[in-house]
């Protein structure tokens, strides 16, 4: 007999590669790694849907464009994250994002990172930037998370603290921060108007003389004095010839038969790259309250710039006025009329959806009013980016402005008040490249100087230009009270009036890096889906109860009818009847029922939503790796059926 040698056995052969083959990868992915991050150290891929770590243009357009470095110094306290996570996690996309600003800028941006923990020097540093602490438990310990930076000359801009809620503008806020560093100086802001907003020296000698005290008329305009706590005010002459090179923005407030030179001067402004924001008016509240130089107040109380506006795309009619039912003002009714206050629905509010969220100079607005404020939209066929800043709501509608002007009457408007569904645009801001409207050629001008301008024809790059079809924005009694307080005048905004010219002149004056900057998403963003779930399933079990409620709340009713007898007459029956008995009985049982149906239905609605939420919780954490499992399963049985049938 021969003996036969049996073939070595392939399992552990096969295992063997299988262990070089796994390892084999794992070094070649760590080495890929390595070899991209030495070759590659800036490449990023975002893959969030509305890219958060993607930087903007505007952003890298700054941080090219540093001559200097900025320090920027991040004061964070990890325990604030370990306590509240929501904090972490927009710490962690705060470091990342400044991490992105770093590389960017080829080193100009230094960033430090620190933990200021109690009684600390880090901390003393914290506080002394003007950084803000909060305290995180009972115990009364502060923590922080703000951002402190200066440049080469000292200058200081922080972030006291970082909002989640504001997580949508963090983008625009580290931005401003490194752009107003590298540019310390305040912009300077010119102002052209036919309204005395820097108040009127005519009132005023007149109170004087009357021996009224100062305050009242004539004063300036509480607006006009805020601006100048941020910016450095320039007045121009209604008959101006040339806007300054150093203006960066210029304020134009109802502008009313400005001469041809004025206009043409704002036309070549534009077209050299200043920002322009206008303040027309189909009626001026403002002007029709106040004597003109004959003592009577003025008959034309309309303006408008129709020669510039239209050229650029733009209209904003003098002859229409937006009436809105939503947010009107209560206002004393015609003597004859026989109601005391009516609503006047050419004066009022703007809040929520009337404001644009995705614009950082209205986001964070919470009431604008206006005064018979006309509309403003985009010519047919301009091409141009008009983005809407503000607008009425769905329950406004527009009239002729004459009825608003001489003898308004707020009862008729109110009664005839039929609105057309529609969302009309009072504010907007247009961008894109515009032609001058005196075309090719400067008008002829005798007196022009011999260094005039030369005539530009179009702009250069996109003109920025904000519009808004209302000058009484800036009347102090349609957002301020001042009182006087000890001689001193105190102003107590009830409305953004002010907040909304102050963002719009921060933005515009950040140059185009800034307006270019846009609302982004949040990184903790909520399951759309389980929340509507949710919502439906609350709407239902809201209705059930709702409807037990009323029901319980009437049996109750007819409970206390029953043991008050017949009530009313002589005092009422003190004999309550068997039949009465067992009516108040079947009343007391239907109660205890109807309020076991009631807790019933609020277990059932608590239930249904943990049960959801417990779903999610399944489907997040087990169902990925069950998945992968099974695929690792199957795979592996595909596999084994293949080296089978080779075998065979």
């Amino acid at each position: 007999m021969s003996a036969t040698t049996a073939p070595a056995p392939r399992a552990p052969r096969r295992l063997a590669f299988s262990a070089l083959g796994v390892l084999a990868a794992l070094l070649l992915t760590v080495g890929v790694n390595m070899l991209a991050d030495r070759l590659f150290p800036r490449a990023r891929v975002d893959l969030t849907e509305q890219r958060l770590y993607t930087l903007s243009d505007g952003t890298r357009q700054v941080l090219r464009g540093l001559q200097d470095p900025v320090t920027l110094r991040l004061f964070y306290s990890r325990r604030l994250g370990t306590a509240v996570p929501v904090y972490g996690a927009y710490a962690e996309r705060l470091r990342a994002m400044l991490a992105e600003y770093v590389a960017i800028s080829d080193g100009k941006i230094r960033l430090e990172v620190l933990d200021p923990e109690p009684f600390s020097e880090t901390e003393d540093r914290a506080l002394a930037f003007g950084l803000q602490g909060v305290p995180v438990d009972q115990s009364g310990e502060q923590v922080y998370f703000g951002l402190a930076g200066s440049n080469l000359l000292d200058d200081e801009r922080n972030i006291p603290f970082f909002q989640p809620e504001r997580e949508r503008f963090l983008e625009y806020d580290l931005t401003r921060l490194v752009y107003e560093l590298s540019n310390p100086r305040r912009p300077v802001i010119g102002v052209l108007s036919s309204l005395p907003l820097n108040g009127d020296p005519r009132m005023m000698m007149m109170r004087q003389m009357q021996g009224l005290p100062p305050g009242g008329g004539g004063q300036p305009y509480a607006i006009m004095q805020q601006m100048r706590q941020f910016f450095t005010l320039r007045d121009v002459a209604a008959d101006a010839r040339r806007i300054e090179d150093e203006v960066q923005v210029l304020i134009v407030a109802h502008p009313q038969n400005l001469p041809e030179p004025t206009q043409y001067a704002i036309d070549q402004f534009v077209m050299r790259g200043g920002k322009l924001i206008v303040f027309t008016d189909p009626h001026s509240e403002g002007q029709a309250g106040r004597p003109g130089p004959g003592g009577q107040p003025p008959t034309n109380t309309a303006s408008s710039l129709d020669r510039l506006l239209n050229a650029w795309g733009v209209e904003a009619p003098s002859d229409r006025v937006v009436l809105d039912l939503r947010g009107a003002w209560r206002v004393r009714a015609n003597p004859n009329d026989r109601v005391q206050a009516v609503d006047y629905t050419a004066w009022f509010n703007m809040q929520g959806d009337s404001m644009n969220r995705s614009e950082v100079a209205t986001a964070d607005l919470n009431q604008v009013t206006v005064a018979s404020a006309g509309e403003v939209r985009r010519r047919d066929g301009a091409n141009i980016e008009f983005v809407p800043l503000l607008s009425s709501s769905d329950r406004s509608m527009l009239v002729d402005a004459a009825r608003v002007r001489s003898e308004p009457n707020p009862t008729q408007l109110l009664a005839e008040f039929a609105p057309d569904g529609q969302h009309h645009v009072i504010a907007a801001r247009i961008r894109g490249q515009l032609n001058s409207a005196f075309g090719d050629a400067a008008p002829t001008d005798a007196d022009r100087p011999a260094d005039f301008p030369a005539h530009r024809a179009h702009t250069d790059g996109a003109a920025n230009i904000v519009v808004v079809n209302d000058a009484d924005v800036l009347e102090d009694r349609f957002w301020v009270r001042i009182q006087d307080f000890f001689g001193q005048q105190q102003a107590t905004p009830f409305s953004d009036n002010g907040a909304l010219l102050a963002n719009i002149t921060d933005t515009l004056a950040g140059g185009d890096a800034l307006v270019s900057l846009r609302s982004r998403g949040e990184s903790l963003r909520p399951f759309q889906l389980v929340d509507d779930i949710r919502r439906d399933a609350e709407t239902r079990f809201r209705a059930t109860e709702r409807t037990l409620t009323q029901r319980l709340e009437q049996t109750e009713r007819r409970l206390r009818e029953l043991r008050q007898g017949q009530g009313g007459e002589r005092g009422g029956s003190a004999v309550i009847t068997p039949e009465q008995r067992a009516e108040i009985d079947r009343a007391r049982q239907d109660i205890i029922q109807t309020r076991q149906q009631l807790r019933t239905v609020q277990l059932e609605l608590r239930r249904d939503i943990e049960r959801l939420e417990t779903l999610l919780r399944v489907v997040n954490i087990a169902l990925v790796p069950l998945l992968l499992t099974l695929f690792a399963i199957g795979l592996g049985i595909m596999r084994s059926r293949r080296r089978a049938a080779a075998r065979a």
